[in-house]
Formats: C-alpha cells, sequence, structure tokens
C-alpha cells in the first residue's frame, strides 16, 4: 500500500501559533481529545489548551449509563451537559460515548430480563441521544462499544447472553430514531490492524448495512503500546471498511510505554502517533482522530497497565512532548507553517441543477499570496446562530446532495490554504429545493416483519422499488397500523402519522431510483401486549 513510505516522508517545523485544529481543519479532518469534566471545570491550563488545540471532543466517562441513568429512569445530565457547553462555546464537535457497552452500566441494567433489558436499551437511548438531537454541537454516538472477543466470536456479556446478537441492531435502530442527523459508529480495540478480531467486525458491519442496520462509521480505538509494534496495516485496514461505505476514525488513541520514560522511548511514541496521523490523512473517508486525554497527569494508563505510562502527547506539567511535535508536523506537512495570510474572500455562489435534494454550487475562485497553497473550499448554510457546514470542495464548485425537498437554502462559501487560515465569508446567495417526488414511472413497495415479541416488532425491509421505465428522484409509501399500534422509530426514511395511517417519504440519499432499481427503509412499532396484528396496505407513489 506504500504505507512506509508514506510514515516517513519528511515533515515541516512546528509553528507555535499554529493550534492541532487548524492544521487538522485544512486537511478536512478532525483531531480530538477525550476530556474529563473535573480538571475541565478545576484546572485552567487543561481548559486552555482543549479549547485551543482541538476542533472534536469526546466525553471520557460523563456520558456512558452509569454517569447519565444511574438508576432506572432516573437520569443525570451534569457532567454530559458540561461538556456538551464548552464544545459550544469553543465551535467543536462532540461524540458521544458510549450508549451499549459491557462495561460501566449499572448493576439495574444486568440483571434484568430479556424483555425489561430490550426496553431499558430502547429508552435510554431515546433519552440520551434525543437530549442533544437538535443541538448541532453533538454530531455522532458510539452506539455499541466492544462486542467482539480476541478471536472473533461474540463477547459473552450480559447484553449477548440475555438478548443475542440482535441487541446490536436494536441499539442502532433506536440511535436513529432518536436522532435522524446523527453519524452512528461502532467502536473497538484491538481492531487497528487486520486480524480475528478485526476481520469480524468487518463482516458484522457488512451484514449490519445490508440489514438497512443505521452503520454508519467504525471507531478504532487506538490503545496501542511501543514494546508490541505498529500495526503497519492500519492503513490497508482502514481502506477495506471504507470500502463498505462508512465512515472511519481512530477513537481513542493513546501509545503506552514501560516506565520510566527516556528520550528513545519519547521518539519511538512520536514515531506511532505519526504513523497513525498520517494513515488517518492518506485515506479519505477517515474522519480525524480522537487522543484518549492529551496530558499524562489524567491518562487512564497508569491505573490500568502497572508501570507503564507517558502514552500522551504532553507531560504531567502540561509541556509539549516530542508526540506533540509529531502529530502536528503531520497535520500541518507541506503546509507552509509560517504562512498567517489568508485567501482572498470568493465570489458569490451561483446555483444550477436544482432537484429537489440537490444543487451544484460555483463561484470566483479565491487566490492566496501566502506561500502555502490554496486547500479548498467550505459551503455553509447560514441558520440563525449556528450555520451547518453542507461540503467541502478542492475546486471552485461542488455538487450538494442529501438537500431536503421544497426547503430554501442561503449559503455561502470560505476559502482556506494549507496552513489552515480562512478567508472571509462570500457573499450570500438563496436558492430553493423542488418539491419531491418528481419523475415518472410507478412503484412498488413490500413490507418484511423481521422480528417480533410480545408487545412490538420490527419490520426491515421496507423494498421500494421503482417499477417505471424512468428514473424518479423521491418516493413516498403508505401503510397503515393495526389500533393500538403506536410508531417507536424508523430509519433510512422520514415518517410522519395521521391516526393510523403512516407516510414515509425518502432520505435525502436514498430518494433516486433508476428503472427497477430498489432502496429499502424500516421501522420499529409498540403494540398491546398479545396483539399479533402487524401493518397493511403498504402504496407507493
Amino acid at each position: 500500500m506504500g504505507l512506509l513510505a508514506t510514515f516517513l516522508l519528511p515533515t515541516v517545523p512546528a509553528e507555535a501559533s499554529a493550534p492541532l485544529r487548524t492544521h487538522a481543519a485544512s486537511k478536512g479532518k478532525f483531531i480530538g481529545a477525550a476530556l474529563a469534566t473535573s480538571p475541565l471545570s478545576n484546572e485552567t491550563a487543561y481548559r486552555n489548551i482543549a479549547a485551543t488545540e482541538f476542533n472534536q471532543i469526546t466525553a471520557e466517562n460523563a456520558m456512558k449509563w452509569d454517569a447519565t441513568e444511574p438508576s432506572q429512569n432516573q437520569f443525570n445530565f451534569s457532567g454530559a451537559d458540561a461538556i456538551v457547553n464548552f464544545a459550544t462555546q469553543n465551535n467543536q464537535q462532540v461524540h458521544g460515548h458510549t450508549l451499549v457497552w459491557h462495561q460501566q452500566t449499572p448493576g439495574w441494567v444486568q440483571g434484568l430480563g430479556a424483555s425489561a433489558m430490550r426496553s431499558a436499551i430502547q429508552n435510554h437511548i431515546s433519552q440520551v441521544v434525543g437530549r442533544y438531537a437538535d443541538n448541532p454541537a453533538v454530531v455522532s454516538w458510539d452506539v455499541v462499544n466492544e462486542v467482539f472477543e480476541e478471536n472473533g466470536s461474540m463477547r459473552s456479556s450480559f447484553w449477548y447472553n440475555t438478548l443475542g446478537q440482535s441487541y446490536i441492531a436494536d441499539a442502532f435502530r433506536a440511535a436513529r430514531a432518536a436522532d435522524p442527523d446523527a453519524r452512528l459508529c461502532i467502536n473497538d480495540y484491538n481492531v487497528e490492524g487486520i486480524n480475528a478480531k478485526s476481520t469480524a467486525m468487518y463482516n458484522l458491519v457488512s451484514s449490519l448495512r445490508q440489514q438497512g442496520v443505521p452503520v454508519d462509521c467504525v471507531g478504532f480505538q487506538g490503545h496501542l503500546a511501543i514494546q508490541y509494534g505498529f500495526p503497519n496495516d492500519l492503513q490497508q485496514n482502514l481502506e477495506r471498511f471504507a470500502a463498505l461505505g462508512v465512515q472511519v476514525r481512530i477513537t481513542e488513541l493513546d501509545i503506552r510505554m514501560q516506565m520510566p520514560r527516556n528520550s528513545s522511548k519519547d521518539a519511538t511514541q512520536a514515531t506511532y502517533y505519526r504513523n497513525v496521523i498520517n494513515a488517518c490523512l492518506a485515506v479519505t473517508a477517515c474522519a480525524g482522530v480522537t487522543i484518549w486525554g492529551f496530558t499524562d497527569k489524567h491518562s487512564w494508563v497508569p491505573d490500568t497497565f502497572g508501570g507503564e505510562g507517558a502514552a500522551l502527547i504532553y507531560d504531567e506539567n502540561y509541556q509539549q512532548k516530542p508526540s506533540y511535535t509529531a502529530v502536528h508536523d503531520a497535520l500541518a506537512a507541506g503546509t507552509g507553517g509560517n504562512d498567517t495570510t489568508p485567501p482572498t474572500t470568493p465570489g458569490t455562489p451561483t446555483s444550477s441543477d436544482v432537484t429537489s435534494n440537490s444543487a451544484t454550487l460555483s463561484w470566483s475562485a479565491s487566490t492566496d499570496s501566502g506561500g502555502s497553497g490554496l486547500a479548498g473550499y467550505s459551503v455553509y448554510r447560514e441558520q440563525g446562530a449556528t450555520d451547518t457546514l453542507l461540503g467541502q470542495s478542492a475546486t471552485a464548485s461542488i455538487n450538494l446532495t442529501g438537500l431536503t425537498p421544497n426547503t430554501q437554502y442561503q449559503v455561502y462559501v470560505r476559502a482556506r490554504d494549507g496552513a489552515g487560515n480562512l478567508s472571509g465569508n462570500s457573499p450570500a446567495a438563496t436558492f430553493t429545493t423542488s418539491e419531491g417526488p418528481v419523475g415518472g414511472g410507478g412503484c412498488t413497495a413490500t413490507g418484511t416483519v423481521q422480528t417480533q415479541w410480545q408487545n412490538g416488532y420490527v419490520v426491515q425491509p421496507v423494498t421500494v422499488t421503482n417499477t417505471g421505465t424512468s428514473a424518479v428522484n423521491g418516493w413516498t409509501v403508505t401503510f397503515t397500523l393495526p389500533s393500538g399500534h403506536t410508531l417507536a422509530g424508523s430509519w433510512n426514511a422520514s415518517l410522519t402519522v395521521s391516526g393510523q395511517t403512516v407516510t414515509a417519504r425518502n432520505a435525502g440519499y436514498n430518494g433516486n431510483l433508476a428503472p427497477n432499481a430498489s432502496t429499502t427503509f424500516g421501522f420499529q412499532v409498540n403494540r398491546p401486549n398479545g396483539n399479533t396484528q402487524t401493518p397493511s396496505g403498504y402504496t407507493c407513489a
């Protein structure tokens, strides 16, 4: 894969005035850190570094089950809210960690029977994910965490022993129902290289996605140690997962050493950090890298691995280590570290080829005289206090997809250079997507009941097929719920209910169907105990 050559490329010197997040953003990536609430509240140095250096954060413990729901249906969001508020104040995105895990889950959950445990999962995810569903800072979640043994078999956790493997799909569907826009991830450790465990993960993700389970991304934790060697097939492994259509990310990176620390160990550690960053930079689908903490003062490693430590990029006194420089220089490579001159402001974007869920924008190009080169453009939608990133492009045009039908978009463009400098906002332009569905031909919809229990069931897939002779770029399916049945969640479509009639409309990404092409969506329903009816009367337009 040319991996070794990539890792040995020379890097430019670190520039103190350019934080990690600046260089990461210039490459279209995030660089993140896991944060703990106590030092965030009590240590100025911790808080300042967290705000300055990182554009993504993960709650180290504050969003886990034992922190958010220690007693059944008694929720505590104080720590989680503190993390989200900090991120909002510092223009950072939040990755929620973690919803379903065999550790740090209260005993009251572990002792439940199958039906009660399934309900507990649904309620917990609904409450925790739902709390932040409308918060633009919270963009993704680790839905299930560490489901495999080292040999690739399913972990014999209380989840698996009580519910079987179905708990994984149930959790993802509950998360999609709670926040249709969040990116949903599966996460594990010792899966960085290609081995039995990562291959089991690969097969599971492939199978779940084929079933329509909304697995959007895969997290590779990255708890490494210099004495065990580096997984040199990391990039190849990321690429094979990316080929499944998922986003990949390094979620919990730290690189421990046997103490005491010395300069030789520091150099090896720095090389490992650089290797991880370069692997992510080389894979388009890799969204970024999150370091599990950032200062050795607050690392979990010494308490977990006897005689080991010094795993992070700042030492216990908040001084940068060689590993910090390695991360910085890998992110800044080729970006002309002393450049502080932003590109010129792009021209007003013009829209063309506007459909119900897509549009093409073009604008007059920016110029850059700072010496680091024009890296590309970011397109934003104006939405009150918080603007939304719609897409990025290396050229002065972009095709936006996944837009909402019959919706007005007011957009502007910013240019960025290789050093992370941002231009001013271009003048705004407005366009409105057309109503959907449009296009010729007919369609059919067929629903399949996948699983049932006493008081509920999952219909997956509902297969929508274009039976016409021309392409369509939108569809609507209606069906009837039996009396007393209520919709509990859905995925891959937007569902509305009037009485017992349900109307399902395509999502932004699955409305375009060529003749004879098909797509699927699914939903979950609650029903009275003992009632065995299921929906009927599927029609498609």
